[in-house]
């Protein structure tokens, strides 16, 4: 293809319209300078381009959210939480730090001595925990039963127009609270 220097993939994350990231996604052949011209290019309107050295199926934030449910599915399916603990943890835990910080800051600043000491603290913890993980759920599997039963119950299908404009309300009074945190705090 001629011109194939001046082609990648730009994979922006739902909804788009509210979230800032967008991955930036270079093939073998794309020059370094459109890859350049592309994260400058977000950045000028407004976005947080994640630029890959190259691709990968599932890209970076799919890995991740693939990751988590997987987790958040195995953890229902073996009847250790629910459907709403699990979403608790993530709302009222983990995503109060992510939504300013990523996972790397926040376990640089979990352990006194930053991410080593981390690392040396909990890694055994989590070396001991990855086998119990590489067992797959079937999310379309009898798990879904109690995953759409546990989510019709909080929210009938009919509502999930009227909770998807709530929810872009909430990002967009998140994105300027966190725009106002970043000019008062630092970033």
């Amino acid at each position: 293809l001629h011109g194939r220097h001046r082609c990648l993939v730009v994979h922006p994350i739902n909804p788009p319209y509210l979230i800032p990231a967008a991955e930036v996604v270079p093939a073998p052949w794309t020059s370094p300078e459109t890859v350049e011209r592309t994260r400058a290019f977000l950045v000028a309107a407004g976005h947080a381009p994640l630029v890959m050295k190259h691709e990968l199926d599932g890209f970076i934030m799919n890995r991740l959210q693939g990751a988590l449910l997987e987790e958040a599915f195995r953890l229902v399916a073996d009847g250790f939480a629910s459907v709403e603990d699990v979403d608790i943890g993530i709302r009222d835990g983990l995503a109060l730090r992510w939504s300013f910080m990523g996972p790397f800051e926040t376990i640089d600043l979990n352990a006194p001595g930053g991410v080593r000491d981390y690392v040396e603290r909990y890694q055994t913890i989590y070396s001991n925990i990855f086998p119990q993980m590489l067992r797959r759920v079937d999310w379309a599997g009898e798990v879904i039963e109690t995953v759409e039963g546990d989510r019709r119950k909080r929210l009938p299908r009919e509502e999930l127009g009227e909770r998807q404009v709530w929810r872009d309300r909430r990002l967009m009074a998140l994105a300027a609270h966190k725009k106002k945190s970043d000019q008062e705090f630092g970033r």
